[in-house]
């Protein structure tokens, strides 16, 4: 028997002082476009109303029983520059999902309307900018690194003014929370401490609750280490993938270590760490190449607003927090060193293998390769793959310029395992399919222009299997056209 859709007002409940009580605005006629039933299930969402009412329930015209609808509170560095307050401008957090697991999951509004925190923004979301934030969350998932996702998405049936009319649109997406480094800064930054405590106990109790049993300023050291493994094993599984968020603001990092918050993001095409597709990026801050380093200045940001929670000692506190983030690079380094190796099929990792690894990405740096197809490359020679078959693929053949690297690499992965299984076993961690640039636009761009779901559809059922070669496929494993580019992202607000 199905339960029945009741959400929780946890958030609501324990961080009075971070949010505004508000209401979805009124909108004329909405309507469902997707419903993430996948994602329903497995989060143990009853699929009867979602079917028949999601329209009106995921858009907030009408109240889901347990809801207290609010706008979160929280601050956040801006391309380096700090607000001291930001807010959901456009968002509502409708309350909590508890699972069968006993797992809460934030239900959350993006284009609900105006809220107190919208800074003369409208409030509002456009369709295309709402499918996409459906399209990579999926993709992400699929690819498994940790990321929100999109309950649904629904049209509201007004026009959105951004340089033309476009049609608006609600997304609700789920989350394991929307707690942001940006929160504790608009904690930090009203020097409250008791409040301080309470948020941090909260996120150390829903997200790290192992870590409860420590007492005083460990907790919240441990607390610090906590986040700082997640991020850097996120943000090593995005570059080994060519994810490029593009918009790495404190508000945009998530304490629970999801992928959060899906604007101005694409993915590499030819490999090149400078690359950079956010139209607001102008100096390329968030570029491929810069992802670690502005995640470990996030963490800094995190670090200073624990210091009070620490120690009295305010330079005793620096200290300890110094010595966490410290230990960044190393952790980092360690995790992109499992996945590039796993991505070559090398067993048992060293460090020494950081300069193989690296010298083959700058192979692809310098001849302007293509980042995803380059590994599928090397597994299909492993593999003795036919010409006919690459063909059939989009795989394309190994340079022979990689000849020299290709002898060094062979000899690293020895002969203890036949290369057919090895090449295999690179199949399965290095995908095919990712969100291609140019296939996400045409599919986003047939849906919210010409109300053509089809591509849009077929796009969502390649990526929902990125490891899978299928010859049917082949448009969604070639590299973008030349007269597509250049590619600009875009905010969407």
């Amino acid at each position: 028997m199905e339960r029945e859709l009741r959400l929780e007002a946890d958030f609501a409940a324990e961080l009075e002082g971070l949010y505004a009580p508000w209401q979805a605005a009124p909108i004329p006629n909405p309507q469902l476009c997707l419903l993430n039933e996948g994602l329903a299930i497995e989060l143990g969402l009853p699929l009867a109303p979602l079917r028949t009412e999601a329209a009106a329930l995921l858009s907030g015209q009408r109240p889901i029983p347990g809801s207290r609808p609010l706008a979160q509170a929280y601050a956040g560095h801006q391309f380096g520059v700090f607000n001291p307050q930001l807010g959901d401008g456009r968002a509502l957090l409708l309350g909590e999902w508890r699972d069968p697991q006993g797992r809460l999951w934030d239900l959350h509004l993006k284009g609900s309307g105006r809220t107190p925190f919208s800074r003369g923004g409208d409030g509002k979301a456009a369709l295309g900018p709402m499918l996409r934030e459906y399209v990579l969350g999926e993709a992400m998932h699929a690819l498994g690194i940790p990321s929100t996702r999109a309950l649904a998405v629904l049209r509201t049936g007004e026009a959105v003014q951004r340089e033309r009319p476009l049609p608006g649109a609600i997304l609700a997406r789920v989350a394991a929370s929307h707690l942001r480094v940006g929160t504790f800064q608009y904690v930090a930054i009203r020097e409250d401490e008791a409040l301080l405590r309470r948020l941090c106990d909260y996120a150390i109790a829903r997200h790290y609750p192992e870590l409860q049993a420590e007492a005083g300023g460990t907790r919240y050291l441990a607390f610090l280490t906590a986040v700082m493994e997640r991020q850097a094993r996120l943000i090593a599984q995005w570059m080994g993938v060519g994810f490029i968020h593009g918009v790495m603001n404190t508000d945009n990092m998530s304490i629970a270590g999801e992928t959060i918050d899906y604007g101005p993001c694409a993915f590499l095409d030819a490999y090149d760490p400078a690359t950079v597709f956010s139209s607001i990026d102008q100096n390329g801050r968030y570029a491929y190449g810069e992802q670690p380093r502005i995640g470990q200045w996030n963490l800094v940001r995190l670090a200073e607003c624990l210091v009070p929670l620490v120690d009295a000692d305010v330079d005793h506190a620096i200290a300890q927090l110094t010595d966490v983030l410290q230990r960044f690079p190393a952790r980092y380094q360690q995790a992109w060193r499992e996945i590039f190796a796993a991505k070559l099929g090398i067993l048992a990792v060293r460090e020494t293998d950081d300069a193989l690894l690296e010298d083959f990405l700058q192979l692809l740096a310098d001849e302007h390769q293509d980042f995803t197809l380059a590994f599928r490359s090397l597994a299909a020679d492993l593999q003795a793959m036919p010409v006919a078959e690459r063909q059939r693929l989009g795989i394309p053949a190994s340079p022979a310029s990689w000849q020299p690297w290709r002898e060094r690499w062979l000899q690293r992965l020895g002969t203890d395992r036949p290369q057919s299984a090895i090449g295999a076993a690179m199949d399965r961690v290095n995908p095919i399919y990712i969100p291609r640039n140019h296939q996400v636009e045409i599919a986003l761009a047939a849906a919210s222009e010409a109300d053509d779901w089809r591509p849009l559809h077929k796009l969502l059922e390649v990526l929902a299997n990125p490891y899978s070669a299928r010859p049917e496929y082949l448009p969604y494993s070639e590299p973008m056209p030349g007269g597509f580019g250049p590619y600009r992202t875009f905010c969407g607000t």
